[in-house]
């Protein structure tokens, strides 16, 4: 069976270019690769059939023998410009090394995006994380902090380049610049990290002194952070660029400051709303009447407590509690009544309880359900 045209299994016109020669050969490689094509019998011979195309036409010196004389150019010991003997292998090609040529482009993605995809010559600095502890009040209004943060910065003396003077950093001669190296095993090219430059691609001959080649050194630095009113416990908030500085040159990080909130010794909080317990005697939570409370702004407001009221009861100011982080308006703030038992009684003031407690036999409807419900159930338990 005779050998199709080279030009014809790449799918390119006669005369194409270096590149348009590669970019056929990729579209057909990946066409055609048998691990895509396991339904295609044909798929495998086709495929070699292209490398054996692209390893010809990707050399000039085949090439030009290709477009002089054919596929009689590898046969019969023809050689290039028609000369006999050193012949080009009898037209099989190197498969592993076409493959290689295009490794990169066929499996760019999952190796880092082709040709020193792993070349880390700026790397990122590292993201920081600052705990930072304020008042209710604070959270309350709101502040302007200044925080000392320890971190890594930029090195004055090289300019962050990490080498003497500020000089620029010299192409590694073990990877050429790439970040990694290449190693041929069997059928396929393994790529690994350079060991020389680790990575980097660039290799310092004169480190500088001050920084010892990082480009960064360790340094407190003090940042002034705007707290917003309205954090809470958990908040975070995000300084672009403020965290470590990155390797010879490389972009910073970003700091992040995480807020925590301090009990306070009135209050507790519920997202915006607050709450406030306050103790009321008992015979002002039986009797009802007017009480004074304090507001986290350090104002201070009333609120009526109705007769009869009992322990835990509720009573609500709008607009008191704290503001909104995100959005407009303000949470309420909730008084919960604590009715408080006296203590250390005179005399008098036990003879006075002891006549209102002989005299208040109604006045207590709880008592009076709960001791029926008592009664009910020792009935049950006697029947």
């Amino acid at each position: 069976m005779a050998k199709r045209d080279y030009y014809d299994v790449l799918g390119v016109a006669k005369g194409a270019s270096a590149d348009e020669i590669k970019k056929g050969y990729r579209q057909k490689a990946k066409e055609l690769h048998p691990d895509r094509n396991k339904d295609n019998p044909n798929a495998e011979a086709q495929f070699k059939e292209a490398n054996e195309a692209y390893e010809v036409l990707k050399d000039a010196e085949k090439k030009a023998a290709y477009d002089r004389f054919g596929h009689a150019a590898f046969e019969g010991g023809m050689g290039a410009g028609g000369r006999p003997g050193g012949g080009f292998g009898g037209g099989q090609g190197d498969f592993s090394s076409a493959f290689s040529d295009v490794f990169d482009d066929l499996f760019g993605d999952f190796m880092g995006g082709g040709r020193g995809g792993g070349r880390q010559r700026a790397a990122r600095g590292s993201d920081l994380r600052y705990n930072l502890r304020v008042t209710l009040e604070e959270a309350f209004s709101g502040l302007q902090k200044t925080i000392n943060v320890p971190t890594s910065v930029s090195c004055d003396s090289c300019k962050g380049s990490g080498a003497e003077g500020g000089a620029e950093p010299t192409s590694c001669p073990t990877c050429s610049g790439m970040g990694k190296v290449r190693a041929q095993q069997g059928f396929f090219t393994v790529e690994r990290t350079c060991p020389t430059c680790s990575g980097l691609g660039q290799i310092i001959k004169n480190p500088c002194t001050t920084c010892k080649g990082a480009g960064r050194v360790e340094k407190d630095r003090a940042l002034s952070v705007n707290i917003p009113a309205g954090v809470e416990t958990g908040t975070r908030i995000r300084l672009a660029g403020e965290g470590e500085a990155g390797m010879r040159g490389g972009p910073s990080g970003d700091l992040y400051i995480f807020i925590d909130v301090t009990e306070h010794a009135l209050f507790s909080r519920e997202g915006s709303n607050l709450f406030c317990r306050v103790p009321v005697s008992m015979a002002k939570a039986a009797l009802g009447g007017s009480i004074e409370v304090p507001t986290i702004d350090g104002g201070r407001g009333r609120v009526q407590i109705p007769g009869g009221s009992q322990s835990g009861r509720q009573m609500r100011l709008r607009g008191k509690g704290m503001p909104a982080l995100r959005g407009a308006g303000s949470g309420d703030m909730f008084i919960e009544l604590a009715v408080e038992t006296p203590v250390n009684l005179t005399a008098r003031q036990k003879e006075l309880l002891a006549e209102f407690e002989e005299l208040s036999e109604n006045n207590n409807p709880e008592t009076s359900s709960f001791f029926s419900s008592v009664k009910s159930f020792w009935d049950s338990m006697k029947g």
